[in-house]
């Protein structure tokens, strides 16, 4: 599978295009607006970023708890489920008066509730798409996402602004309403991939089973340890240049569509493996620059040209699913889209506690350095098999 035309025309990808967008604009929709909320009703930025961010640690909690459900519900029911959790959710955080303390312990149910729908959303590319067709149809769901939040963070904004924080909560909820009537009546009726009741037990399980292969291990490992530091030098870009952070937040955005189109429409299979290595360190490299405390072009250059190695992520997740059977593929790319979330917030968290010491730019090149010296140290383990010799 090659072109946008063929994965378009593949049965139950396009509604499933339409469950993740809908989702991802909801996210991005409800965020500002309960960002903006809160703030109005507390003057805390802590607490206001917690509404907006809050949901993604409460992921982290659903990946040690409840992702074995994303290989042991039925794909379409647990997408309609979780699509009107967050309906529902999202509905009740908008009420008047609504206590903060309930209203975080809402968004930590829309975060639990997150942790298995995606699992679940990323799991069915494996069942309705053929094997060499995953990085094509996932690039694509990365750029929707990419355009949706942009989207989804501008009509908020206007909303927020023209009609009020609540009004864009709900219309926020509508969003993820279609998602789950996209799911329900777009998707076919499957059963679950993996066989037994969804429990914490098998949660643990799976997940030990996932993380205890050498394999495996250096993969999640890659796909979370790189990434999270190099998000971490995108949390710095407002220190960095108040006046020109949000240049620096487009060219990242842009050079990372750049990437999936890159990755998932031009670079041929038998590429892949050669290019990792490379797209890999791309990620981070750039970003030592910063190092010299760079003019504004270079900065524009350098992190437009890093942005793009974030393709390798998809290279990584189509070689996870190469090592993981199938009843457990959902569970897989749960755990690593959680972990995921879990290392951006800490590479941000170790990026801001280093600038306080060196200043913006000389923690950007502290944490793009960990970031090499990370991808460095697993790349043995990321080499493909050298076959046996015959005889």
């Amino acid at each position: 599978m090659r072109t946008y035309r063929d994965l378009f025309r593949t049965p139950e990808y396009t509604p499933l295009f339409a469950v993740a967008s809908a989702h991802s604009a909801g996210m991005a929709m409800t965020g500002l607006a309960l960002g903006t909320l809160v703030f109005e009703a507390t003057r805390s930025p802590l607490l206001s970023s917690l509404a907006m961010f809050g949901p993604s640690f409460a992921q982290l909690v659903g990946a040690t708890t409840l992702l074995s459900a994303a290989d042991r519900l039925p794909p379409r029911a647990a997408l309609t489920m979780t699509g009107l959790v967050f309906a529902l959710v999202t509905a009740l955080v908008a009420i008047p008066g609504l206590p903060m303390a309930a209203l975080f312990a809402l968004l930590a149910v829309q975060g639990l509730a997150g942790s298995v729908s995606g699992g679940v959303r990323y799991g069915m590319l494996t069942d309705i798409l053929p094997k060499d067709g995953y990085v094509l149809g996932r690039s694509v769901l990365n750029m929707s996402t990419g355009l949706t939040q942009i989207a989804g963070f501008g009509i908020g904004g206007v909303l927020v602004a023209f009609l009020s924080p609540r009004g864009a909560v709900l219309v926020g909820a509508g969003l993820y309403l279609a998602s789950a009537l996209a799911a329900r009546f777009g998707l076919t009726a499957r059963p679950a991939r993996g066989e037994g009741r969804p429990s914490i037990a098998a949660t643990w399980r799976i997940n030990a089973r996932l993380l205890t292969s050498p394999a495996r291990r250096c993969v999640f490992v890659a796909l979370w340890v790189p990434n999270g530091l190099i998000v971490g030098c995108e949390s710095l870009f407002v220190p960095y240049s108040p006046s020109h952070a949000g240049l620096l937040l487009a060219v990242a955005a842009f050079g990372m569509l750049a990437g999936d189109v890159l990755a998932g429409r031009f670079v041929p299979p038998d590429w892949r493996e050669r290019l990792g290595p490379f797209l890999r360190l791309l990620l981070a490299a750039p970003y030592l620059v910063f190092a010299l405390d760079p003019a504004l072009p270079v900065a524009v250059v350098a992190i437009t040209a890093a942005s793009v190695g974030y393709c390798a992520t998809l290279l990584l997740q189509e070689r996870l699913m190469t090592l993981t059977p199938d009843e457990m593929h959902g569970q897989a790319l749960g755990l690593f889209s959680s972990g995921m979330l879990a290392m951006q917030a800490v590479g941000a968290a170790i990026a801001g506690g280093v600038a306080q010491v060196t200043g913006p730019a000389a923690a950007m090149a502290v944490m793009a350095a960990g970031s090499v010296a990370v991808t460095l140290a697993v790349a043995p383990g990321l080499r493909p098999p050298v076959p046996a010799e015959a005889g």
